[in-house]
């Protein structure tokens, strides 16, 4: 398969036309670098002259785009050039060849360039004064430090800046980036924590109205649909107020409303789930606590009663608190089983809930079935952290 060269760059194409132009203008006037009875021309003449430089500048159209394979041609046309009477132009695009293999050549060869380039000036210089025994022969190496160590420097420069530019760059790009994943991440911690809120604050309420309007409807006994409207009446009034505090915090992300919930109201939560018909009892055993163990002590036992109201069996619940070893227990049980009557429908949710709140805090979860004294109940645990230095926020 034919290997297919990589397009001139359009500035390459025109900096060869301009040079080769140029060379020409020079050459048709008779203005070349050195006369005809130099010792060093090998090929008098003046048409001798066109070879080197057309040579060089095709190798100056592939400047840009084959760096490394231009300048070791362009070297050999120089070396042809100076076997002739010369033409400037032809030395001017060489210096430039030099540059561009620095500047955009591979970055061995750009470490390479301005090493040989150096080392021929220092032995341009040293070798003609050790033979010559001439100050003039210090004019060689100057020839040769301008025509290939200089643009070498100048292009090793060029490169790195150009370098510290793009890395700044990307450093830049980079820093935007996680800036970004940084949002994205507050952003969805933030949703998970608002879902969470709006869970637990409401899913209690509207389960009791669920499964009390369902026995409403269900039952024809006036008193019965009068006591369920009465517990339906009282959570609505009550979620409603939960629905305002949450928009108290989606309006003011910065600062927690100061009705955040806390363990002095387990006794309040217990009796409303007495009020809807669950036989709950609470055993708090706690001294003082931070804000985020008390909030996420009070949700979990918010949301376990939740689940109980919607799917124990008849019987008891209870709810226990215990300060021991560094570390609050949250432990609520209740009847495990079918039950008669409405139940309230489950996403689920309650539990994923329970369980990141606990993990914010470094602590640890579990729910399940367990057989007891008193038959198969459902068990929530949880092991929260009391210590300052808790690895999550409040939840």
């Amino acid at each position: 398969m034919a290997v297919r060269l990589p397009r001139p760059h359009r500035f390459d194409l025109c900096a060869a036309l301009a040079g080769l132009l140029g060379g020409l203008l020079l050459w048709g006037v008779g203005l070349g670098t050195r006369a005809g009875d130099d010792p060093i021309v090998l090929f008098d003449g003046r048409w001798p002259i066109l070879l080197p430089l057309a040579v060089t500048a095709g190798c100056e159209a592939m400047r840009r785009t084959l760096p490394r394979t231009a300048l070791l041609v362009g070297w050999a046309a120089l070396t042809v050039d100076t076997m002739t009477q010369g033409n400037l132009v032809t030395v001017v695009m060489f210096t430039d060849l030099v540059y561009a293999a620095v500047v955009y050549g591979p970055p061995a060869t750009a470490r390479r360039v301005p090493w040989i380039t150096g080392l021929l000036t220092v032995a341009g210089t040293v070798v003609p004064v050790a033979v010559l025994q001439k100050p003039e022969a210090l004019l060689i190496g100057v020839v040769i430090g301008l025509v290939a160590l200089m643009p070498a420097a100048t292009g090793w420069i060029v490169r790195n800046h150009r370098d510290a530019a793009e890395a700044a760059r990307l450093r830049a790009e980079q820093t935007t980036l996680l800036a970004e994943m940084d949002r994205t991440q507050a952003v969805t911690t933030e949703r998970a924590r608002m879902a969470r809120e709006l869970h637990d604050m409401v899913a209690n309420h509207l389960s009791a109205i669920a499964i009390h309007s369902t026995a409403a409807l269900s039952l024809d006994d006036p008193e019965t649909s009068r006591e369920a409207l009465a517990v339906i009446r009282e959570n609505s009034v009550e979620g409603l107020a939960e629905m305002r505090r949450l928009i108290g915090i989606l309006r003011d992300g910065d600062r927690e409303p100061a009705a955040t919930p806390t363990l002095e109201g387990l006794p309040a939560l217990v009796d409303g789930a007495r009020t809807n018909g669950l036989d709950v009892t609470l055993d708090a055993d706690h001294g003082a606590l931070p804000a985020p163990v008390e909030l996420a002590a009070y949700r979990i036992v918010q949301e376990s009663l939740t689940n109980a109201l919607k799917h124990a069996g008849p019987g008891r619940v209870t709810v226990a608190l215990a300060q021991r070893d560094g570390s609050l227990t949250v432990a609520v049980t209740s009847p495990y089983g079918d039950r008669d009557g409405p139940r309230a429908p489950g996403s689920g949710a309650g539990l994923v809930g329970m369980r990141e709140r606990a993990a914010l805090l470094g602590g640890g979860f579990e729910a399940g079935p367990e057989d007891s004294a008193d038959g198969k109940i459902w068990a929530v645990r949880a092991t929260l952290p009391v210590t300052d230095t808790t690895p999550g926020g409040p939840a």
